[in-house]
């Protein structure tokens, strides 16, 4: 994995039939930077902090296992088998939330048909990321989303922890004509940039893999970031935030969202609009005063 700004390069084609069963296996260790694994039924590789998991679509032990020889230092700490649905916590299906008519790319055509004029369509196949859509801070955002461009036309964004890109297509379907993508895990950004190739939006949206504070500066009219609180806190002070107009804000618990409101108290922010949700999860939509 490589850790610097870089743009990401599909490695994968777009599936046309949803995964079935997985084959996860866990790791002590980073595989390195330079570490390219080309197997057939291998999905992705994702990796927090100093651990991995490594998905396939088969069982892969003795795959693993040259994996493993070719990165001394790394161990297998666990191993496991479920289905795509046990691992997305639910079947990936078609829905909606406000316009946006949200559907997995291997639904058959006639389960994308008599959208009303006003949806908007978004293929989304979150892959093994997470980020389907059903989280209530995505769910927020999208509505946010929607609140801030009947108020003003954007023109840039910045989507900070892009996940699986939903933000960042919502944004190119509501108008948006430039859309900075990130996420620091490369299998996200990998993701991302799968589902703007299936919606057709390139032209419009650029994915990269990096820190979001290494991106803060971007220029852009608003930013959104449902991100970890320990990042959203060094984005609020950086130089680059104050130069965004609107601020999409999510992914905070109850404590955090206090704090925010007490840091955003003393920027010249205004919060137009918070959501709460089952009393944990809080999402703020806020503007430049």
């Amino acid at each position: 994995m490589t850790t610097g700004k870089q743009s990401v390069k599909d490695s994968r084609k777009c599936i046309d039939t949803p995964y079935k069963d997985l084959y996860i296996y866990y790791l002590d260790g980073r595989l390195k930077s330079n570490h390219k694994i080309f197997y057939d039924h291998f999905i992705g590789n994702w990796q927090e902090d100093e651990f991995s998991f490594l998905f396939f679509s088969k069982p892969s032990p003795k795959e693993v296992e040259k994996i493993l020889r070719s990165n001394p230092g790394s161990a297998l700490l666990e191993e496991f088998h479920m289905t795509y649905d046990q691992w997305q916590g639910a079947k990936i299906v078609p829905f909606k939330i406000g316009r946006f008519h949200i559907i997995p790319p291997w639904e058959k055509q006639s389960n994308r048909t008599d959208p009303s004029a006003k949806d908007l369509t978004v293929l989304l196949d979150p892959g093994v990321v997470f980020g389907n859509g059903l989280h209530t801070t995505t769910q927020d955002c999208l509505k946010a989303l929607e609140m801030v461009f009947l108020r003003e036309n954007i023109a840039s964004a910045l989507d900070l922890g892009t996940g699986t890109g939903l933000l960042s297509l919502a944004v190119s379907l509501l108008g948006g004509k430039s859309t900075l993508a990130v996420d620091f895990n490369f299998l996200a950004a990998n993701t991302a940039l799968r589902n703007v190739r299936l919606n057709g939006l390139e032209n419009t949206i650029l994915v990269a893999q990096g820190r979001a504070e290494d991106f803060i500066d971007s220029p852009s009219d608003l930013m959104i970031a449902n991100i970890h609180y320990d990042v959203m806190k060094q984005l609020i002070t950086s130089q680059g935030f104050l130069e965004k107009k609107w601020f999409i804000l999510s992914g905070l618990l109850r404590s955090q969202a206090k704090d925010l409101r007490f840091k955003l108290s003393r920027l010249p922010v205004n919060i137009i609009k918070e959501w709460k949700r089952d009393g944990i999860w809080h999402t703020l939509l806020a503007k430049k005063g």
